[in-house]
């Protein structure tokens, strides 16, 4: 719950946590009586882009209960409490990255019993938002009604774990969250953090970092790390199917790579083409300029003609392993190369207008 990316080592995780899943009171959502009141939970990250001065209202109802970790260590305390009340409705107020630190540290905690979840777009991302329709504007008490009044939208967030623990079967190591990314990817993410501090967030943002990606692909040289991407080594499903390549560059290295459980993306981006569901792929090995003048096509999901041998990859896959040689990124945190198990976490009930 902090602006800068960090390593692996300094994420939150399960082990993290002080309480099992048993902890966990059942919801009062089905029990509650016609008109009354939805006992809320409400994750506050005062760090979040659009918190920075503002003072939030805790005194909304009796009914409402908000904490405001000050670091990610104080996010387990915070959730156990949550749970031990049997809450109807969690609220998290902040960005993607804030939304990734609370189901990481809340996996332990609730297991297969979350209650509902809303999530207030108060980040420099939000890129789940968009994907659930929540406008800019929403607020504490327009989720607090659509609990009962509004939409579900049932999504199963992206779950890694190193290629050992998961092999261990140590459910502890594992994080979860909505987009992954490596090679040019990680580049793209730092120039995002320059868009930002130059007052781009969001689909703008989304729009500033994808131009200047294609341009990269487009005027770089061969040895430039856009160009170059990242040594990495992708196998499909449990049978560890190794991934194809066009043969275009070196068949270690691939350009990028971006990976999301998402349905819908900012600016209107559809870099997986017609795949919709599940946990989507889309890889680019070292792509000719020819190819790279046709990536804004692609990107938008439009059709074009032999991508697979142009060199990008469309695909879905129930979980796939990853073994690269530089940093991937999960929500704008940065993980360190080695060998993981990327899969899909729990299915979660979104709460949405």
């Amino acid at each position: 719950m902090a602006t800068p990316i960090y390593e692996f080592g300094q994420m939150p995780r399960h082990a993290a946590t002080t309480a099992p899943g048993s902890t966990r009171r059942p919801s009062r959502e089905t029990a509650r009586k016609a008109g009354e009141a939805p006992c809320v939970g409400v994750i506050y990250n005062p760090r979040s882009h659009g918190n920075q001065g503002a003072d939030f209202d805790c005194g909304v109802s009796p009914h409402v209960h908000i904490a405001k970790p000050g670091d990610r260590s104080q996010l387990p305390t915070a959730l156990t409490e949550f749970a031990e009340r049997g809450i109807d409705l969690l609220v998290i107020n902040g960005g993607d990255g804030t939304v990734r630190d609370v189901l990481t540290c809340g996996a332990a905690i609730f297991g297969d019993n979350w209650p509902a979840i809303a999530v207030l777009p108060k980040g420099k991302t939000n890129a789940l938002t968009v994907d659930l329709g929540v406008p800019a504007d929403w607020t504490l008490q327009d989720a607090i009604d659509a609990l009962d009044s509004g939409s579900r939208v049932r999504r199963r967030p992206i779950e890694i774990s190193t290629k050992a623990d998961a092999e261990r079967g140590h459910a502890g190591s594992r994080v979860l969250g909505f987009i992954l990314g490596a090679g040019a990817f990680t580049k793209a993410t730092q120039a995002g953090q320059s868009a930002h501090r130059l007052g781009a967030f969001n689909s703008l943002a989304v729009g500033v970092t994808t131009a200047w990606t294609i341009a990269q692909a487009l005027f770089a040289g061969a040895e430039n790390p856009w160009r170059k991407g990242s040594r990495m080594r992708i196998e499909l499903g449990a049978q560890r199917t190794a991934m194809a390549h066009s043969g275009r560059g070196d068949t270690e290295y691939r350009q990028l790579l971006f990976a999301s459980t998402l349905e819908r993306l900012p600016a209107g981006t559809r870099p997986f083409g017609k795949l919709k569901a599940g946990l989507k792929l889309v890889a680019l090995d070292q792509i000719s300029r020819r190819t790279a003048a046709l990536l804004p096509l692609a990107i938008m999901g439009r059709e074009v003609a032999n991508l697979r041998e142009r060199g990008i990859h469309q695909l879905s896959a129930p979980e796939f392993t990853l073994e690269i040689d530089d940093q991937f990124i999960l929500d704008g945190e940065a993980f360190p190369a080695g060998e993981y198990r990327i899969g899909q976490g729990p299915e979660l009930h979104f709460v949405a207008p």
